[in-house]
């Protein structure tokens, strides 16, 4: 048995403005990941992939960054299956080896930064010695209210709606290779 997808899912992608091709993101990711090897290939750093968002970019960068590193992962979220979003909830905090590391977060996007400070908050409360961040894209807001800037991102955007290379629209659409903008969103 089949499971349907919904109608308004298909419809998104199908309209959406398309605001980097896949091939864009990938040459982005090249810059993004000289950057981070110029700062930390000597460093022994901890990877932090921000699931789900952050699976993709860390992808991406995995690949290009040839020098040692670990890798793990956390889990928080604000939106679960919405457009809008709420409370940070918890799923998978940073292990016990972040202990005088220096931790990478690796995560798809920057927009209001609450959901990022709260995860560079835990790494230092758990007595990380350097946290630095990494963003596939930085959406162009003022007065962030959570973290304001990052160290290293590869793409900006307008503050829309964004889906694909690891952004989701209500769960869907992580896959395309592309950064697409929703419409009316």
């Amino acid at each position: 048995m089949s499971v349907v997808v919904p109608a308004d899912i298909q419809r998104t992608r199908d309209e959406a403005d398309c605001l980097y091709t896949g091939a864009e993101v990938e040459q982005a990711c090249d810059r993004m990941a000289l950057a981070i090897t110029a700062r930390l290939r000597e460093a022994n750093p901890l990877l932090l992939v921000t699931m789900t968002g952050g699976l993709m970019p860390a992808a991406l960068l995995m690949s290009r960054l040839d020098f040692p590193l670990q890798i793990d992962y956390i889990h928080l979220t604000r939106y679960g299956q919405a457009t809008q979003g709420g409370q940070i909830e918890w799923r998978k905090r940073p292990p016990a080896s972040i202990a005088q590391r220096t931790v990478l977060l690796v995560d798809d996007l920057l927009d209001h930064g609450l959901t990022l400070a709260a995860a560079v908050d835990e790494c230092r409360a758990q007595g990380a010695r350097d946290v630095l961040t990494a963003v596939l894209v930085v959406k162009q807001i003022l007065n962030r209210p959570g973290l304001a800037q990052v160290d290293f991102h590869a793409l900006e955007t307008p503050d829309r709606y964004l889906f694909g290379a690891g952004m989701d629209y209500k769960t869907y659409w992580r896959n395309c290779a592309g950064i697409y903008a929703v419409k009316g969103l």
